[in-house]
């Protein structure tokens, strides 16, 4: 057991080398570094209130005070679009969690032991894979309600199908393995093989799928918020920025400018990120 736990931190090691040798990953992961550091210290780098509004400053351009300007309640973007990574970057790591817990559990149960676990969980999963994925989130925000809870739960479980079929046909390919065979005849129990020894061995393709659903999660939660049932006013969401200044994008284009930035800036760093992460850790396409 030491053995094999030594040759697998040796694994994520090497990967970890492999991964410093591709600048774009390296990029994308200095970006989400840099955009999580924002998020954590919003109180600090924001100058203003989120929520703080000077109806004497309205449809303020960029300048020194005001960088990215203000809105019609003469509100500084800046301080909202810093905010607004806190609520988008918290959004996407916790709807990908839940998706993660819950599709993870579908697919190792249907993977490992098969039979009706498996005809009635995938049942399930191709009836969520029937409904587009925004329109099923949509529908169930529509049934829960507006808010950030309820906006991550739609999100989370939206996406649970994805992560399911990644880890179920893992854990078919991992469970004949003959170290699974080896484990089961030193009377290892169905639940030590699997926390042992199958879900380790899944963490890579998991890893490169949580890190591109992040990026998914914020542009679902982005889109939601757009059309209204996201984040609701004041809290500084990207998506409802963008949909608060729609109606002014063309005399006040810095409106929309801003916090479509941030969100096209935060999917580009995951993506790459992402990306890199596939290469290294996928076994097929490793040198």
């Amino acid at each position: 057991m030491t053995v094999y736990s030594e040759k697998r931190q040796s694994l994520w090691l090497e990967s970890w080398h492999r991964l410093r040798k591709n600048k774009a990953a390296v990029l994308g992961l200095v970006i989400l570094v840099f955009l999580l550091f924002v998020a954590i210290f919003a109180d600090v780098i924001a100058p203003f209130d989120f929520r703080t509004q000077n109806l004497n400053a309205v449809f303020v351009k960029p300048n020194a005070t005001h960088w990215f300007g203000t809105d019609n309640f003469g509100r500084d973007i800046f301080s909202r679009v810093v905010y607004g990574s806190r609520i988008s970057l918290q959004i996407g790591f916790i709807a990908v969690g839940i998706a993660l817990l819950i599709g993870g559990f579908i697919g190792a149960v249907s993977g490992y032991f098969g039979g009706i676990f498996d005809i009635l969980f995938m049942r399930l999963v191709d009836v969520m894979l029937a409904v587009p994925t925004i329109l099923l989130a949509i529908s169930i925000v529509a049934v829960l309600g507006p808010g950030i809870t309820n906006l991550m739960i739609a999100v989370g479980v939206s996406s649970v199908p994805s992560y399911a079929r990644i880890v179920r046909a893992n854990v078919m390919s991992i469970k004949q393995m003959q170290y699974i065979e080896a484990a089961r005849a030193m009377g290892s129990t169905n639940f030590r093989i699997i926390l042992k020894h199958v879900i380790p061995n899944t963490l890579a393709p998991v890893i490169v799928q949580s890190t591109i659903g992040v990026a998914g999660a914020i542009l679902s939660a982005a889109g939601l918020g757009f059309i209204g049932l996201g984040i609701q006013p004041p809290n500084p969401e990207w998506g409802s920025m963008l949909n608060a200044g729609r109606h002014f994008i063309r005399d006040h284009p810095h409106l929309t400018t801003y916090p479509g930035l941030a969100i096209m800036i935060t999917i580009l760093s995951l993506n790459l990120l992402g990306d890199g992460l596939r290469d290294v850790l996928d076994p097929k396409l490793k040198e």
